[in-house]
């Protein structure tokens, strides 16, 4: 993933949390926002929960790595929030749940 295709900002985050209905699919709660024009943004959420820095940054590489990989359509922004149940996943299962949800949510190109 592109450093200019990352959400950074808190007001951002709080923006499309708030103003957007939750995605849920297993251990992923996804915010969607459609913009007019512009590319698509990813921001990555990983509560403290989860577990020290070294676990929750080893997390946010795997998603970025895997949303990576795939050609996805413009003008979205999308938060991803990772919940516990990640922690008992192989990368595997993450990369199937993770593709899985943003192919019914429709981003692919």
């Amino acid at each position: 993933m592109k450093k200019k295709n990352i959400v950074k900002n808190n007001r951002d985050f709080q923006r499309i949390i708030h103003n957007n209905k939750p995605y849920k699919y297993k251990d992923y709660i996804i915010y969607m926002e459609r913009i007019e024009e512009g590319e698509y943004h990813f921001g990555i959420s990983v509560s403290k929960k989860l577990g020290n820095a070294v676990i929750r940054n080893k997390l946010k590489r795997q998603i970025r790595a895997i949303i990576h990989e795939k050609d996805y359509q413009k003008n979205f922004n999308c938060i991803i929030i990772l919940g516990k149940g990640i922690l008992g996943r192989t990368y595997d299962e993450m990369k199937e749940n993770l593709l899985e949800a943003l192919k019914r949510l429709d981003v692919y190109r």
